[in-house]
């Protein structure tokens, strides 16, 4: 964790505007990191967090300082809500669906995935050619917004499968 994580403050969304700013992007930070070297990318129960809990320090959000962080995470761009009338799980941008479509392009260019064969959702996913990418691992509705957005810009062309994970991709 971060320096700032066992800051006991930190835990305390304060008043004052020019802190609270810089105290939510600190938090949003936190958030990305920890579920992306996790590879937790799918949901965050919210409530049941470990970030929201720093035994070291015996610090603890309360729930309200907790629907602060996250509708300031929503508001960013950075998450979603599953569940949008509870607010209890939220779907984690590890990268939001356009920077998810550009780094995807990217691979697509350097790996020679241009005007070549077609390659399916799960290769994209989990393929030995994605190792390290932005997107290997990512959820699969998220993965597939962002080829949405390559298809729209006429970057792609998405094929049905007999299974989704076997959709494949065309890149131009």
């Amino acid at each position: 964790y971060p320096e700032f994580y066992s800051f006991p403050p930190f835990f305390t969304i304060q008043p004052v505007e020019a802190t609270k700013e810089k105290q939510l992007s600190l938090w949003n930070e936190l958030i990305i990191q920890y579920y992306t070297i996790q590879k937790l990318n799918k949901i965050l129960i919210v409530h049941e967090c470990p970030l929201w809990y720093n035994k070291k320090i015996q610090r603890k959000l309360s729930t309200e300082s907790i629907d602060i962080i996250m509708e300031n995470l929503i508001k960013s761009g950075r998450g979603e809500w599953i569940d949008t009338e509870s607010k209890t799980t939220c779907r984690i941008l590890w990268r939001k669906p356009e920077e998810l479509a550009t780094d995807i392009y990217e691979w697509a260019i350097s790996s020679g995935n241009i005007s070549g064969g077609i390659c399916t959702i799960y290769e994209l996913h989990s393929g030995e050619d994605v190792h390290g990418m932005s997107f290997q691992g990512i959820d699969e509705d998220l993965l597939r917004r962002a080829l949405t957005i390559l298809e729209d810009d006429g970057k792609c062309t998405i094929f049905k499968g007999e299974t989704s994970s076997e959709d494949g991709i065309k890149f131009y």
